[in-house]
């Protein structure tokens, strides 16, 4: 019963998250990058060049339409129905097959394989490492991509970290996100069966502004 609970109240966090963004999502284009910033950092060439791809909460759906736009089969998913039934909308007819699902839910069920899966400032910020990255290997073909970006951890701050969404009144909106050193990111890919792990961070073009934790891994 608390599980569920739990799973109840962090889908309306995102809910309420998608509430948020819907204009975005509608007037936005297509576009993938892997930092908050525009026009800066690497693109998707970080993926190499898969055929198939899976974002796992894929939030606006903008980086996973830009993939489909390329003749990528692409696929998303997103704990939100309201995000869900946003995204299908916005970017159905681009090919996107998007899903609602609980990430680890949906990963342990799914029957597929992708060339690569990825998450930008998405489900691997959110998930536990030892539960989410042997997943997400089972679901990667040989050669398969593993890649995702969120903010470095701040120094000190490490592990899960309890996050309130939407200020520190009214109703008690929250989540996990998990924060780590680059070296223990690429530790915790390697203890689940990857390699060729690698972890950085990419400073913001502006010095002294946050940057970006960019992290890759191949499936064996």
């Amino acid at each position: 019963m608390a599980a569920q609970h739990n799973f109840d109240h962090e889908r309306e966090l995102w809910d309420t998250f998608a509430e948020s963004t819907k204009k975005d999502v509608f007037e936005s284009e297509a576009a993938f990058r892997w930092t908050q910033y525009a026009d800066h950092g690497p693109g998707p060439e970080v993926l190499g060049q898969p055929e198939s791809v899976l974002e796992i909460g894929c939030g606006t759906g903008r980086a996973v339409a830009f993939l489909a736009q390329r003749g990528i089969k692409a696929r998303g998913v997103d704990m939100s129905p309201v995000m869900v039934s946003q995204t299908s909308e916005r970017w159905g007819t681009f090919g996107v097959d998007f899903v609602c699902a609980e990430v680890l839910d949906f990963l342990r069920k799914d029957t597929q394989t992708y060339d690569a899966v990825y998450s930008i400032f998405g489900a691997a910020w959110f998930s536990n490492p030892p539960r989410l990255f042997p997943l997400v290997r089972e679901r990667l073909s040989s050669g398969g991509v593993f890649a995702f970006s969120q903010p470095p951890a701040i120094p000190g701050a490490y592990g899960p970290q309890g996050m309130y969404k939407g200020g520190f009144a009214g109703k008690a909106l929250l989540t996990y996100r998990y924060s780590y050193t680059p070296r223990k990111w690429m530790s915790l890919l390697c203890g689940a069966g990857f390699v060729a792990a690698e972890a950085r961070v990419l400073d913001a073009p502006h010095p002294g502004h946050i940057g970006t934790l960019l992290v890759r891994a191949v499936a064996p």
